[in-house]
């Protein structure tokens, strides 16, 4: 069975284009809101979507990040909810691929089988799991190939070759290079050095590669875009919801600023 992922990978290439993914956190600010802001990326002709679910101890999180989880906890998001904005969305929309993105242990709790089977059912293409590592793939590599779902796989500027061969080994639909060390959106990736460590990475895997971490401005995609697949716009989109969050502007000043934004990075 083809996925939504390859499909849209294939279609870009088709249009020597390159994907421009977001990440949103499932119900932040709220489950009502987090609707129309994931109808909103879909309109602007974002090609991946990211859907972070809601986790009390989100480690590898910068702080902005770690607050669009917080306020989605506080409105009551869980796994289910989530399934529940996925299956809302692909009632109107079909071919765009959604990617989760969060921790092992809310996932562990569901049931892994029960998970991936949901994941199928609402219509979720990717999976990215921080923080299991390579050595722990047999808790989800079994279902995720049963039901169809990708499982994506993060790289840092400090895997190495052999380190690299182990995470492909059950790798699927991309590679998301993590451009900085630490924690996301708190510091700026280095172009050189991204460039560098993707040159070696193609010589060892042919799946697309896409940079997030740190990724705010037009500047940087088109610099990353020489050499990566794609770039990933996490941080800097939640900051526009967390405004909102603190009641500085209302919600359709925040969807605006979120299309303008959106609107520049493409242009």
């Amino acid at each position: 069975m083809i996925n939504r992922i390859d499909n849209k990978f294939k279609e870009l290439r088709n249009k020597k284009k390159k994907a421009l993914i977001s990440f949103i956190t499932s119900g932040d600010p709220n489950q009502k809101t987090s609707k129309k802001i994931l109808d909103l990326l879909n309109n602007k002709n974002i090609d991946l979507i990211e859907i972070g679910f809601p986790f009390s101890d989100p480690m590898a999180d910068g702080p902005t990040i770690q607050k669009s989880s917080q306020r989605a906890i506080k409105s009551k998001t869980n796994l289910e909810s989530t399934f529940g904005l996925i299956k809302n969305f692909r009632s109107k929309e079909s071919k765009t691929p959604i990617i989760l993105m969060g921790y092992f242990n809310p996932v562990f709790q569901y049931g892994l089988k029960r998970f991936f089977k949901k994941c199928e059912e609402v219509g979720v293409d990717g999976l990215i799991i921080v923080d299991l590592p390579p050595e722990e793939d047999q808790y989800i590599s079994k279902y995720a190939e049963e039901y169809n779902v990708h499982n994506i796989r993060l790289i840092t500027p400090t895997t190495d070759k052999r380190r690299l061969k182990d995470v492909l080994k059950h790798t699927s639909g991309f590679l998301y290079y993590v451009s900085v060390m630490g924690i996301t959106g708190t510091k700026k990736p280095l172009v050189s050095t991204v460039k560098k460590s993707i040159k070696q990475i193609r010589k060892i895997s042919k799946l697309p590669i896409c940079v997030g971490f740190g990724i705010s401005k037009k500047s940087q995609i088109q610099s990353l875009n020489k050499f990566a697949d794609g770039c990933v716009i996490g941080s800097a989109l939640v900051k526009f919801i967390e405004e909102f969050s603190q009641t500085k502007i209302s919600e359709k000043k925040m969807l605006n600023n979120i299309s303008d934004f959106l609107e520049k990075l493409q242009k």
